[in-house]
């Protein structure tokens, strides 16, 4: 069904560039994290320079040559980037149309004027668990960051209050609903009935989000009580034209605003590729078939994003009033605050790529295989700990699969299932300095290190818990 777990498995199966034992590799991670922390929090270095030094550290104490510690930190970092770096960018140009246009206006206008007070939360995590059901983790986060930004600002609502239920949805999404490649890659290795995952993933999911997105929002909304970014708050279109032609701005005439419908249309267009594209292969099943050859280059993550942006210069900028000057400057100001972004991102991708290579993956995997306790709750631990160790979900989902997929030869079908999902639940299991979408959420959110562990991370394990738990329940019902 996927090529990825192919993939993935053969290079969790590379040499490792050292041949430390156990207890030098655990130091070694442990220092690795603790440089990185003190560089940042203690000397207030640079997230992408602190990441960096971290990564060189890892292998120096792990006990790799220096060459090689330094191919894996850039080999990490080219692959995050060019896997994601396109696509926050792709996103960003989107949202800087959506948000220059007005059509972010329409939205939150729309939202506020159905959605208000308590049930906001609840209407952040609705749109974002179906935005996030096709989209990677990272594209759902580019594209709500404006509608998340710009209600928290003009609906006076804490910014945890309304960001924490959007990014449950898109990260429950992320890890126990296909057609996400962690969920795929496990179903295929476990060989688990998708329809039965599918459903199952859904009656875990509803509770899980629930509990970790608008519940759990009360209690961050008190940890950390912080106003949206300005560097990355949308601005109203009128606001922008004020601000440049002083009190004649009060005075011209009103700015012309896409539709809601073209404004929706144009925001749902590459979930609606990517959709069709996991449909098509569900489906037809077949690499060789035309059909779903031409659905695997449309619905791909960059050219849906792509085929949005070129649309929405007509359907947002044009339908705005937008001269072509327009548009491009609006294309090169989208681009300009995520630099710093793409670079921290990436640095987090070098990281997790010299902990790999380091053979941390395989340190743990040899360990757990001695563990005697049930199947579930063993999926749910060995994918945890590789999550801790990784920063990265899917090599967690990858290798957890292959290592309890003999036990699911006798299993039931909804049993099998079940163990596929235990694996994604543990997967998300609190990100921190080395996870990429942990630096992720930390800049688009302007947060500190310290807030980040406290919304961001406790909200992935209070995901990985409560979804795991009942994993658990109902493999003793089912």
């Amino acid at each position: 069904m996927t090529r990825l777990s192919v993939e993935t498995l053969a290079a969790d199966a590379a040499e490792p560039i050292t041949s430390a034992g156990h207890a030098q590799l655990g130091i070694a991670v442990l220092a690795g994290i603790a440089v990185i922390v003190l560089l940042i929090t203690k000397f207030k270095m640079h997230a992408f320079l602190a990441l960096t030094i971290g990564s060189l550290a890892l292998g120096a104490f792990a006990g790799a040559p220096l060459d090689k510690a330094i191919t894996s930190f850039t080999n990490g970092l080219g692959s995050t980037v060019a896997g994601v770096g396109v696509l926050i960018a792709l996103g960003a140009i989107l949202g800087k149309l959506l948000a220059d246009s007005g059509g972010a206006d329409q939205i939150v206008d729309t939202i506020l004027a159905r959605a208000g007070g308590r049930s906001m939360p609840w209407a952040m995590v609705l749109i974002a668990s179906v935005i996030g059901l096709p989209l990677f983790f990272e594209v759902g986060i580019v594209l709500l960051i404006p509608v998340v930004l710009m209600v928290a600002k003009r609906g006076n609502y804490s910014l945890m209050r309304i960001g924490i239920p959007a990014l449950a949805g898109l990260s429950v999404m992320h890890g126990l609903i296909p057609p996400h490649p962690g969920p795929l890659v496990a179903i295929d290795a476990v060989g688990a009935n998708l329809g039965v995952t599918l459903a199952l993933g859904v009656l875990v999911a509803i509770p899980t989000v629930i509990v970790a997105g608008p519940l759990f929002s009360k209690v961050a909304a008190r940890w950390v009580d912080i106003p949206a970014p300005e560097k990355m708050m949308p601005r109203r279109p009128s606001e922008e034209r004020d601000g440049a032609t002083g009190e004649q701005g009060a005075t011209a005439d009103a700015p012309k605003l896409p539709s809601f419908g073209a404004t929706i249309a144009t925001v749902l267009l590459p979930v609606v590729l990517m959709l069709a594209k996991a449909l098509v292969d569900i489906v037809v099943d077949n690499p060789e078939h035309t059909v779903q050859r031409v659905f695997d280059v449309i619905g791909s993550p960059l050219v849906a994003l792509l085929a949005a942006v070129v649309v929405g210069m007509f359907t947002l900028g044009r339908a705005a009033g937008f001269t072509r000057g327009k548009i491009t400057a609006t294309v090169e100001k989208s681009l300009a605050p995520i630099a710093g972004i793409l670079l921290i991102v990436g640095a987090g991708g070098g990281f997790k790529q010299t902990l790999i290579d380091s053979g941390v993956g395989q340190m743990v995997l040899q360990i757990s295989k001695d563990w005697s306790i049930p199947a579930i709750l063993l999926a749910w631990l060995i994918a945890v700990v590789i999550r801790l160790a990784t920063g990265s979900a899917t090599v967690a989902t990858v290798s957890a699969a292959g290592l309890v997929a003999p036990l699911a030869a006798d299993m039931s079908t909804p049993h099998a299932a079940l163990l596929v999902l235990a694996i994604g639940a543990g997967s998300l299991f609190f990100s921190h300095v080395n996870d990429a979408g942990f630096w992720l959420v930390k800049e688009y959110f302007g947060m500190n290190v310290g807030q980040t562990i406290k919304t961001w991370s406790v909200m992935e394990t209070i995901i990985s818990v409560v979804a795991g738990a009942l994993v658990l329940l109902l493999s003793l019902v089912l």
